[in-house]
């Protein structure tokens, strides 16, 4: 499989299969969720299952006509009740991807997190994955976690790697390169993390990832940046050529999130991992077309994860 280098060649991948994955959205009622359902059905990416919670402000009715067979519609009495019922829905298998529409975060992964009806089994690390078309780099960028761990412990960073590997193969991207985000290169007691990164690179060398290169501690600049290595003197097979890159702590994952869509005009997708099904949790003030991406994400990914 060739590797995929932009979003349009992740939507013309999933228009040629054989087999539309089936969405299952919570509370559909916003013009944001509007778009991606339509466009979705339009280019034929997915196919949905509705569970309405709240007041829905556009004419679904109209869109099952003009797409029979491919549009369920149920009715549930709150936003909560819509959220369990979606996840019941996924968890049966009458739907291979869950989507928030307009509703609350939490309320959202209350149902998704329960843990006796939701979508993480016991002993299973949930995380999230973010895929960046950034002008200018000429291929797709991976990164993790911009939105769940706060402060993620070795076994935390070893599952947000092997999330984004395994992402990154489902791209097309066969032998995966990992930087490990520091704002420098040297390692240190005064940052834990960086002394998870090494137990990292002393498994990656033992092929628990698999066909994949595992490098650091080194800044977003120099694993993206071919010259900026060089004027380092590093000398890696990552560094200038980061697929993913792996953040410390949510905090400077999330501003990178926020200031590459915003200052840099990147689009952007993301899911969260780990969850028995694939999960778009994107946030209320993310653009239509930016949740329209996640879904596409999830509709490839999903099964990889």
């Amino acid at each position: 499989m060739q590797s995929i280098t932009n979003f349009d060649g992740l939507v013309a991948l999933l228009r040629s299969m054989p087999k539309r994955r089936r969405v299952a959205v919570v509370c559909p009622g916003d013009s944001h969720t509007e778009y991606v359902i339509k466009r979705a059905l339009d280019e034929q990416v997915a196919d949905f299952v509705l569970v309405n919670g709240g007041e829905c402000r556009w004419d679904v009715a109209e869109v099952c006509r003009r797409h029979p067979g491919r549009v369920d519609v149920r009715t549930a009495g709150t936003p909560d009740e819509a959220a369990r019922e979606a996840v019941a829905i996924v968890r049966s298998g009458m739907a291979d991807v869950l989507m928030k529409g307009c509703i609350n975060t939490d309320n959202m992964l209350h149902a998704v997190l329960d843990k006796e009806c939701g979508l993480l089994e016991q002993g299973r690390v949930m995380s999230h994955v973010t895929v960046v078309q950034a002008p200018g780099y000429g291929k797709l960028l991976f990164a993790t976690d911009v939105a769940v761990i706060p402060r993620p412990t070795t076994e935390q960073f070893d599952a947000m790697v092997r999330y984004a590997v395994s992402v990154c193969r489902a791209f097309g991207v066969g032998a995966p390169r990992v930087a490990l985000v520091h704002c420098t290169e040297k390692v240190s007691e005064k940052f834990p993390h960086t002394l998870s990164y090494e137990e990292l690179k002393r498994r990656a060398r033992n092929g628990d990832y698999g066909n994949a290169m595992v490098d650091g501690p080194m800044d977003v600049k120099t694993a993206c940046d071919a010259g900026s290595g060089q004027i380092k003197g590093i000398c890696s097979p990552v560094a200038g050529s980061a697929d993913v890159l792996v953040f410390p702590n949510i905090e400077s994952g999330n501003v990178f999130y926020k200031t590459v869509s915003f200052f840099g005009k990147a689009a952007m997708a993301g899911m969260l991992c780990g969850t028995t099904a694939p999960v778009v949790l994107a946030s209320r003030a993310d653009s239509g077309e930016s949740k329209y991406n996640s879904l596409a994400l999830a509709c490839l990914a999903g099964s990889a994860i």
